[in-house]
């Protein structure tokens, strides 16, 4: 008997460790050193004794084993074929440049182009420079590193593929980690294959908080819209405390003045590459609409008011945050805040000068990334809130589409549930003393119903709310305006915050079965709006319904099974949350 459960917990522990190795992303070597630790278990547990000290034995083997095969770090390449056919030499500004085919031969990637000197040394925490030029042909084969972040343990990251996004696949092919650095100030771009001419630009800046996320992933994959003639580039930003760090001596050595917004001001000099560099990609820099998700849609909310991006684009999509409320929920907080947090910073890090504090790695500086991620008014790149910049008609778009999601809360307190006990008080944190109000609307008499409310009116306050302020200042400034309102479910995120943008994007993969023909149907819809948005600077189309400016702000076009005009949900709510900030209806000024 005990022989028996000892063989049953080694089987059980093996089952276990090629999860792990899988899970990980353990290299082949992992494997075969597995199999080998496998087969030697079996041939000495029938020659011994001692079952105990094998198991021991072979654990401490198997650890080894996870440490010599550990993936390595590498670069993701620009396309899913193997040996990908290479594009014809491009000569851009900086110089001769040469990109891949996709499988289909139907779009060119040009992928980890540099659009800034690397931000490293006395680099760090200044102003992006120009970028070096360059006379042998760059290979545009694959992504650039991500910017500098932290990092998990690629376990971590197979865990939130199955429990998040329900779509992990076992492969050989992806046993490696994703590289990361400083010298990170590189971009991609997607266009149709050919000599296309005059041809639309999106730019799009990826969301993370301003502290993670890198500007290639299958949601906003350019392929897609490079087959519908639209020329698409993907940006890398300095973020954390790389890109927001904000301090009065870096004040004193800026010949603008500035800290604080360097992963913005790395925005605007990837804009102004487009500008000079476009063209030979075949596309029309004098048609060019940004777009982001979460902190990248924050990033174009402070881009659209920013001096200096000032003729660098024409229109905005902003999916999921928006810097338009009085009090921006996050991504942003005025300079005396982060100014007032580099004292504590540098007296943390044991450091009394810039030069100290450049020379320290910047895994010893990552960590501050969890409070230094977000934009300031630091007089150069925002002279001042967004909110105000509107409200005197500052701004640069011609037209703006935007929205949310149904369920824009549920990645942020997935673990962090309401109960009826505590309700209240959490209420109270963001409603002061509108929380009696707040509890005449969304009341609640057991924890299901307490954990419900919550989770829309955080969605409310941290997303939907700063949208319906955008929708009201587009309006006082004649801009035409189209708001959507994302609800779909489906095997996946479904509409989480980010569930959207495979749709948008047109990036639902073949074969899937999270998503089916209606998931399908309704990313044909969204994609179409969205080309037509990008094209013309208005989503209509003759294959879809129309989708009428938001002329109101009550009105939104929601998505889901049906493609529908609905309502906004949360009007009440938002007429406290004025009172509360102090909002003065621009329409009616």
């Amino acid at each position: 008997m005990k022989k028996f459960f000892l063989i049953t917990i080694e089987i059980l522990l093996f089952i276990l460790e090629a999860i792990f190795l899988e899970l990980n992303k353990n290299t082949i070597i992992g494997w075969i050193l597995f199999v080998a630790l496998i087969g030697s278990f079996i041939y000495f547990s029938t020659k011994s004794d001692h079952k105990i000290l094998l198991i021991l034995s072979s654990i401490v083997i198997y650890l080894l084993i996870v440490f010599i095969s550990f993936p390595p770090y590498k670069n993701v390449p620009a396309v899913k074929n193997t040996n990908p056919d290479k594009t014809e030499v491009l000569n851009i500004k900086n110089g001769p440049i040469q990109g891949v085919f996709n499988e289909d031969h139907s779009v060119e990637v040009y992928a980890g182009i540099p659009y800034a000197k690397p931000p490293v040394g006395d680099l760090r925490w200044k102003e992006p420079q120009e970028p070096e030029n360059w006379n042998e042909v760059l290979v545009a084969d694959h992504f650039a590193p991500m910017s500098y972040q932290a990092q998990n343990l690629p376990v971590y990251n197979s865990l939130v593929r199955i429990i998040g996004f329900h779509d992990y696949q076992i492969s050989l092919k992806d046993n490696y980690r994703e590289k990361m650095s400083e010298d990170s100030l590189y971009l991609n771009v997607f266009k149709p294959s050919g000599n296309k001419k005059d041809l639309p630009v999106l730019v799009f800046i990826h969301g993370g908080t301003l502290k993670s996320g890198q500007s290639y992933t299958k949601d906003y994959n350019g392929e897609q819209m490079a087959r519908q003639d639209i020329i698409m580039v993907t940006i890398t930003y300095r973020l954390g405390i790389f890109g927001y760090y904000a301090d009065e001596n870096l004040i004193k050595e800026s010949p603008n003045n500035t800290t604080g917004n360097y992963g913005l001001l790395d925005q605007i000099k990837a804009l102004e590459w487009v500008q000079n560099n476009i063209e030979y990609f075949g596309g029309d820099k004098n048609n060019v609409t940004i777009a982001g998700e979460s902190a990248g849609s924050a990033s174009v909310s402070a881009l659209c008011v920013s001096p200096l991006a000032e003729g660098l684009f024409n229109k905005a999509i902003m999916e999921s945050s928006t810097l338009a409320s009085i009090t921006p929920p996050h991504s942003y907080r005025d300079l005396s805040v982060s100014l007032n947090r580099c004292e504590k910073i540098r007296n943390e890090l044991g450091v009394s000068d810039l030069q100290e504090l450049r020379n320290i790695p910047a895994k010893d500086l990552v960590k501050y990334s969890e409070t230094e991620h977000y934009m300031v008014n630091d007089g150069y790149a925002l002279k001042e809130a967004p909110y105000n910049s509107y409200m005197k008609g500052i701004h640069h778009e011609t037209a703006i589409l935007h929205g949310y999601n149904s369920e824009e809360s549920a990645p942020f307190i997935m673990f962090d549930h309401a109960k009826l006990n505590d309700y209240e008080n959490r209420i109270r944190y963001y409603f002061e003393d509108y929380t009696d109000e707040v509890l005449k609307i969304y009341p609640a008499e057991n924890d299901q119903e307490a954990d419900q409310n919550w989770a829309e009116i955080y969605g409310a306050v941290f997303f939907s709310y700063p949208h319906y302020c955008l929708n009201r200042l587009a309006l006082k400034n004649n801009i035409p305006v189209y708001e959507y309102f994302f609800s779909r479910h489906n095997g996946s995120l479904g509409p989480w915050h980010s569930g959207e943008m495979i749709y948008a994007y047109h990036n639902i993969p073949d074969g899937v079965k999270i998503y089916d023909d209606t998931d399908r149907k309704l990313s044909d819809q969204m994609f179409k709006y969205w080309v037509s948005f990008i094209r013309n600077g208005n989503p209509n189309n003759s294959e879809n319904i129309n989708w009428p400016i938001n002329a109101d702000s009550k009105t939104l076009l929601q998505f889901d099974e049906k493609v529908a005009l609905t309502d906004e949900r949360s009007l009440k709510l938002y007429e406290i949350m004025d009172e509360l900030y102090g909002w003065k209806d621009p329409v009616q000024e």
